[in-house]
Order: C-alpha cells, then structure tokens, then sequence
C-alpha cells in the first residue's frame, strides 16, 4: 500500500493522466505506432476476405419455388375471430374416429370428447389478402391445446386448390403486439443501462440480422456451400458487432483475432465429428422439407453451420471480457510482464469458463426439454438416448462449441497479454521525456478520438 504513495512525481502524474484517460475512453491502446500497424497488418486482409466472400456468395434474394402447402410453405393471411358458439361436438361431426369407450388410450379419449363435449364454433373473418371480408368456420374440440375467443387475432393458411368452403383454416395465434412490445422493453432497458453502448448494441443486432437473412440462408437456399456461407457470414457479423460496441482500438482487435481462431477450432472440430458420428442433420419435420424442397443442400454441412453461429455470440463475449481483464490489469500494474499477465488474466478466465459451459448445456437441454421428456416416458437408458441422432447432434453441437469456448479463454488471455506489454511509455515508463512525451501522446490520441 506505501509503495504506491512512493512514486516519483512524474510517474505518479503519467500513471495519473493514464487511469483519467481509462475512466473516459476505456483501458489505453498500445502507444507503439508499429504494434497498431502489425494488428492492422492482420486484421485488414482478414475484413478484405470478408467483404470479398460476401460479394462473391451474395444470393441477391432465395430462390423462387412454388409452395408445398407443409408446415410454413404455406401462403398465409391475417385474421379476426368474430363470433364464437358453443355446440355439441357431435353436431358438427368433429370426431375423427368412432369412439370405443376405451379411455385408456390417447385415441380413445379423444374419440369419447369428441363425441360428448362442447364444442367452439368459431366464426373468423379474413383481414388481409385479396379475400378480405371473407369469412369461414373452423371448430376447435375441447381438448385442443390452442382455444379462440372472440376478438382474437389470428393467423390463416390458404390453400387455393382445395374446395372453397376449406380454402382457409387457422394455423397459429397472432402474436405480434406482445412479442414487439417485449422487443421494445427490452430495447430501452438496453439503452437505458448501457447507453451510448447499448445503443450500439442494438444497432450491431439489427445487422447481425440483416447478415443473416440477406446472406447467410438465401446464399445457403442457393446451393452455396453452408460452411463457407457461416464462415463469411460469421466473420462479418463478428467485425460489425465487436467494432461497433467496442470501438476501433487495439483491444478490441486482439477480441477479433481471439474470437477468429476460436472459431475456425469449432470448425475443424465439428466437421471432423459431424463426419465420424455419421450425422446427416436431417433429423425432424423442418430439416426434411427443407431437404425435400432443395435437395442439393448439404444438411450436414447446414448442420455444421449452424454449430459455428450458435457460438459466435458466446464467443464474443468471453474474448471480449477476457481481453478487458487483461487490460484493466495491465493499467493497474504496468511493471507486470507478459506471464504475469496471462497468469492473472487465466485465472479470472477459468471462473468464466466454468459458467459458459454450465450456461450452453443448460440452454440446449432447456430446447430439448420436451424430446427429453419424451425419452424418460419410455425409460429409454442413457446410451439408448444418446445414440439417437436427434440426440447425438445436440451433444456434438454442445460439446463441439464448448470446446472452442473453453480454448477461446487461454488463446485471447495470451493474445491480449503479449499485446499490451508489447510497449510501454518510455521503455520502462522511467521519469523523463520519454515518458512524458509518451504519456502526452496517449493523451492527445485519447481526445482526438472523444472528438
């Protein structure tokens, strides 16, 4: 604690004018013009591969097909639930197998409601479309999961080549007010705790979106190779995001490069296990449409693509607040060398690679919650459960990107080390010109970037 009150004067007004300049701006880049230039000697053909991938790959919109009726290849509409009755199932014929008393089965039990419930007669009027004004019935048995009231907004699907009594039916509950109003809270609690940051934030967001239906899945519908679409497309959603909320500094670059050779590990690791587990990434109702509507699509390689978006954004933030640590240590002891840096900064970083990894399992087995459920119904064991390819795509998916996360931790601590106590004011920050040109210079450097 004394040894701090006994710095030489100039020291103490270098290191003071420094810790000023962090408090406005953030930890100081490096002050050496030729460590900037070596960065900038890196990073720079890296945003030129980008941009160039981008202008090479770019799809100029998906393909025009004509649509199957399935799932969500079906034209759709809006629509207003205007009147609701109450009738006898068996009224309007809603049971769609012949009941058998037996309640003991799924089917049973449904049969016996079916024919002895209380029905919704819905009336629902077409809102949008050249059939606006429009209005059809559509009968929801009681046990339905999914109830209409009157009022409701809803979602139609039409079907023009079918009968026109049956030419539209409700697909799904018009969920637009709440999930924009949820947006938007969201979007002003980001402002108003992050501010200026948290506006770029959200900006770097609405790009990240941007990338990713303008480029990424149009280049993919294309036929373009899906791990060259990820990677470019991750890469330009890397430089956008991390620039923009962080600034064009020297540490935020050594986050790009930390988060660049992350990546490229969790792309050699996928591909090398996706390969050997035998894992087509055709595993559900979505995945096979697609596969049925372009079947020139590599699902393995979408699959593999899917594995490198999924951890950019985890990324992003492990190289981020690894490279900040290191520099806020550095700015509190510039005596610290390279390996006490690393050493200091590895520590903080294992605490963080410890809640990461808890936070990826927990958030795939959270989206898998009901497939997991549907397992321990059948008592299926654990080798059984883990075999399966739906599951087993899950756990290279998991297992693959935690990888990257955990090497993410040492590669950008050391990176970021080396970086920082590449160059110091004056050398050795000693008392003297040197040092005070140099202090000065971060300074000057400092201003002219508020400006």
């Amino acid at each position: 604690m004394t040894s701090s009150h006994e710095t030489p004067e100039p020291d103490r007004h270098a290191l003071g004018h420094a810790h000023g300049h962090a408090h406005s701006h953030g930890p100081a880049a490096p002050v050496s013009r030729h460590l900037r230039k070596v960065i900038a000697a890196v990073l720079i053909p890296f945003a030129t591969a980008v941009v160039v991938g981008l202008a090479i790959l770019w799809p100029g919109g998906a393909p025009a097909h004509e649509r199957t009726g399935v799932g969500f290849d079906r034209q759709t509409e809006q629509g207003t639930v205007v009147r609701v009755e109450r009738v006898d199932c068996k009224d309007v014929n809603a049971a769609q197998v012949p009941p058998t008393g037996d309640t003991t089965t799924p089917q049973g039990r449904e049969a016996v409601n079916a024919q002895q419930g209380k029905c919704a007669k819905a009336t629902v009027e077409v809102t949008t479309g050249k059939d606006k004004g429009r209005t059809f019935v559509e009968v929801v048995q009681p046990d339905s999961p999914r109830q209409l009231d009157e009022g409701q907004g809803v979602v139609v699907a039409y079907a023009p080549d079918a009968p026109r009594d049956l030419q539209y039916s409700v697909t799904d509950v018009d969920r637009r007010i709440p999930v924009a109003l949820l947006a938007g809270v969201f979007a002003l609690a980001v402002v108003a705790v992050g501010r200026m940051r948290g506006l770029m934030a959200l900006t770097a967001l609405a790009l990240s979106f941007l990338v990713l239906t303008l480029f990424i899945l149009p280049a993919i519908l294309q036929g373009s190779n899906p791990l060259v679409v990820a990677v470019v497309g991750s890469s330009a959603i890397m430089l956008m995001a991390l620039y923009l909320c962080h600034g064009l500094t020297a540490r935020t670059s050594v986050a790009v490069l930390g988060t660049l050779i992350s990546l490229l590990l969790i792309g050699l690791l996928g591909s090398a296990f996706i390969g050997w587990a035998s894992l087509t990434g055709n595993t559900d109702d979505y995945t096979g449409l697609i596969h049925g509507l372009y079947p020139n699509i590599d699902m393995s390689g979408l699959l593999l693509a899917g594995v490198i978006i999924g951890s950019l954004g985890v990324l992003d933030d492990v190289t981020v607040t690894q490279t900040s640590a290191v520099w806020e240590l550095h700015q509190a002891d510039p005596s610290m060398g390279p390996r006490a840096l690393y050493r200091a900064g590895i520590r903080i970083g294992r605490d963080h690679i410890a809640s990461v990894v808890n936070t990826l399992v927990l958030a795939y087995a959270g989206a898998a919650l009901p497939l997991l459920l549907l397992f321990s119904i059948a008592q299926s064991s654990v080798g059984t459960v883990a075999n399966s390819e739906i599951v087993a795509q899950e756990i290279v998916r998991t297992l693959v990107g935690s990888i990257g996360l955990v090497a993410s931790v040492p590669v950008t601590t050391a990176l970021a080390a080396l970086v920082v106590s590449a160059d110091r004011p004056g050398d050795a920050g000693a008392p003297g010109p040197a040092a005070a040109t140099a202090a000065t210079g971060r300074g000057g450097r400092g201003r002219r970037r508020k400006r």
